[in-house]
């Protein structure tokens, strides 16, 4: 039987202080292709320079002496177009870091846009695995919008800070795509936009903490959103690999050279480098217009273009294919045979090698990209030795500031280009200052060393405000031998039909020793008890009531208390009044239903705010709250870490039931967060009219021809849910 309270546990909570000295911090970086070596840098949009960011951040933290244990997250890939390195659960980095791969979705590698309604399924997989796991993490620190989607609802179901890095933002993307024309629906519906934009808008509203390469980043892209707050804001430039990118040593034999020169009529020439993906935004098709414009830069210099890697141009996606074909054909315009090079592929090990190779030509690295979020290319070519000509949009202006390893240009301006092209290959002094400024300003300001000590004094001053479960779980009066669990609100899905009713509970009682069983409702506790008193339920197992804010184990119906410290963090019920007691549209319903963790009102849709224009509001004042939306008449706001979706991942944690054999019955927007991810779901016929049948991408979710209670139990055939206990397209049906 549950007893005591949230203190009594203190001592043996699994989550450390920030001032400890053995950190666990779980990275999450989900897109995209992530392996310990020969990273494919540049195969497609979603492999480029984040992958490369977190492995070398996880190494550089797994360095040093307060950190214990370092987990780079991401998705596991197993299909036979990509390395089988992809489809190994762990790789190991160093002594204590290592890459762990989750599944998210389909086996096969897709694209970032459609990963978004896989995240709900490889948010309970990972959280499944760190239920496993020694220890839970200390931090948690999500990289793109993807993996801050997943790392928010971690941090809100284990305790934990959540650092969050952007390296792209949506309403920056959207800016940029709009001004070269696509029209807004075509944005949208390509990169999923909206979600994507309303995920960074909740992030930035709740990261204890956001990291940005460049004080340009926070002004100018972090700047388009209305949540975001420079008080919880960190410029940490990230660092550069010294002991890869070096400067050239003379006595060294650079074999891709050989790469090289076979394009070449003038192989000793000076190099002129641009080395990116193949992507639109880098403005190749620009720096060759710049160049074949240019007799005088012909002449000084050969032009070295690496951009990705390919086997047959037709093969690779739209955008790449575009961009390279149109690479071959302004070649051809210009007439530019043998002064360009074009090589095919490179390894990731071989880009140090390419920066000392130009350099030792009396070279310069251009990165002429339309806008850059921070360039830490042009750190690498620093570090190597070769100055540098980037564009002044974004990050280069502070890395140039900062470095003065060579010059800013318009990225649109091809007479600019050639012309800063021209003063640093012809001025020998020139070269050299931006040469040895480089190499110098690199090591002292981008070292991943630095990029470290800056990071952890961040951590240890974030305020201590979590309460993470517990180490060792106390015992509760509910049958922890049972593998499986029905889960049930009251209104519309068990009440309705009296017949469907009785035999749902004789169903029940036949596998009572088999099945746990659970109502989860917006009522509070006393109501939900004399409803189902009145209608013949019997006692349940767990009651999860006012709408996740308080659960209940067995007969004696002992609360949960740790559950209840835990969803007070950041719990402002006097503030949220106060604030919507004005609102049109909005109206209290009565103090019998409120509760300590809940604020139910009336609500007219044709006149009260929508439930996203209201968590504006709260966000707006700081406040980071759940508003729930049911039955089109209905609005409860309740702590940002309760929910009826988060008891329910914390009951089965606590009772050791795989979410993946849990069945949940509901309908309404107040179910949808239990119905998302693992969890089998069903909703009952008569619920059709209700807020997820609204959504299009809910299609995984099995709609029952049958009404009430009996939906529940056509759900229990469908899955097969005493015997398999799988969805009938699921691969354990092949």
């Amino acid at each position: 039987m549950l007893t005591g309270s949230a203190d009594d546990h203190t001592e043996t909570i699994r989550c450390r202080s920030m001032q400890g000295t053995d950190l666990y911090i779980c990275l999450l970086s989900i897109h995209g292709l992530i392996r310990g070596t020969n990273l494919e840098l540049g195969r497609d949009a979603d492999t480029g320079g984040q992958t490369k960011y977190v492995v070398d951040l996880a190494r550089a933290l797994a360095q040093h002496p307060e950190v214990g244990q370092v987990d780079l997250v991401t998705r596991l890939v197993d299909c036979p177009e990509v390395s089988p390195n992809y489809a190994q659960p762990e790789e190991r980095l160093c002594d204590n870091a290592r890459i762990v791969r989750i599944e998210c979705g389909p086996a096969e590698y897709i694209p970032k846009e459609k990963l978004w309604y896989h995240l709900d399924a490889f948010t309970d997989n990972l959280a499944e695995w760190l239920h496993e796991q020694s220890r839970y993490p200390d931090l948690l620190h999500s990289h793109y919008a993807d993996a801050g989607y997943v790392g928010l609802r971690l941090s809100n179901l284990f305790g934990v800070p959540l650092i969050h890095t952007g390296h792209s933002l949506g309403r920056d993307k959207r800016k940029r795509l709009l001004a070269a024309g696509h029209a807004t629906s075509e944005i949208n519906e390509t990169y999923n936009m909206p979600l994507r934009i309303d995920t960074e808008e909740e992030i930035l509203a709740n990261a204890d903490l956001v990291v940005a390469s460049t004080r340009n980043e926070i002004e100018e892209q972090y700047g388009l959103y209305k949540f975001q707050d420079p008080d919880r804001m960190a410029v940490i430039p990230p660092g550069t690999d010294l002991s890869s990118f070096r400067p050239f040593d003379p006595d060294e034999d650079i074999a891709f050279k050989s790469e090289v020169d076979r394009f070449l009529a003038d192989p000793d020439k000076p190099l002129i480098l641009a080395l990116s993906r193949p992507d639109e935004r880098k403005n190749i098709l620009t720096l060759i217009e710049a160049y074949g414009e240019s007799e005088a830069l012909q002449e000084a210099a050969n032009l070295l273009i690496v951009a990705g890697n390919r086997d047959d141009i037709r093969d690779l996606d739209d955008g790449a294919q575009q961009v390279l074909t149109n690479i071959l054909i302004w070649i051809d315009a210009y007439d530019l045979y043998g002064k360009v090079a074009v090589p095919k592929r490179h390894r990731a090990d071989e880009v140090p090698e390419i920066y000392r190779l130009v350099a030792a030509t009396g070279g310069v690295f251009i990165n002429p990209a339309l806008t850059e979020p921070f360039g830490l290319t042009i750190l690498e070519a620093a570090a190597s030795g070769l100055p540098v000509v980037a564009t002044e949009n974004g990050g280069p202006v502070e890395i140039i500031g900062n470095c003065e390893c060579g010059e800013l240009v318009d990225p649109l301006d091809r007479e600019q280009i050639a012309n800063a092209l021209m003063r640093i290959l012809k001025d020998r002094k020139t070269w050299e200052r931006y040469s040895t400024n480089g190499i110098k300003r690199v090591v002292e300001t981008y070292s991943w060393e630095a990029h470290v000590q800056t990071y952890m004094q961040k951590i240890r001053a974030l305020p201590e405000e979590s309460t993470p479960f517990p180490e060792q779980w106390t015992a509760v009066e509910a049958p922890r031998h049972r593998d499986r669990m029905i889960v049930s609100g009251l209104d519309q899905s068990l009440i309705g039909n009296p017949e469907s009713l009785s035999r749902f509970v004789e169903v029940v009682r036949e596998k009572r020793k088999s099945v746990t069983t659970c109502i989860a409702t917006g009522r509070r506790l006393d109501d939900a008890l004399g409803l189902m008193k009145k209608h013949g339920i019997a006692p349940m197992d767990i009651l999860i009531t006012s709408l996740g804010t308080r659960i209940h184990y067995g007969q004696n119906l002992d609360e949960d208390n740790l559950w209840a410290a835990h969803i007070d963090h950041a719990w402002s019920r006097r503030r949220i009044r106060k604030l919507l007691e004005e609102t049109p549209g909005l109206e209290l319903q009565s103090r019998n239903e409120q509760t300590e963790f809940k604020l139910s009102y009336y609500c007219d849709p044709e006149v009260a705010p929508s439930p996203d224009e209201i968590r504006s509001l709260l966000l707006q004042h700081t406040i980071s709250a759940n508003v729930i939306p049911s039955f089109g008449m209905f609005l409860d706001i309740v702590p940002v870490r309760a929910s009826k979706g988060q008891a329910l991942r914390y009951v089965c944690h606590r009772l050791e039931i795989p979410l993946d054999q849990v069945l949940v019955a509901g309908g309404s927007g107040a179910d949808e967060d239990m119905m998302r991810g693992n969890t089998l779901a069903v909703v009952p016929k008569n619920r059709e009219h209700e807020e997820l049948c609204l959504h299009p991408e809910f299609d995984r979710i099995y709609f029952s021809p049958e009404s009430f209670a009996a939906g529940i139990l056509d759900a229990v055939e469908h899955y097969d849910f005493f015997g398999r206990c799988t969805a009938p397209d699921s691969p354990a049906e092949a």
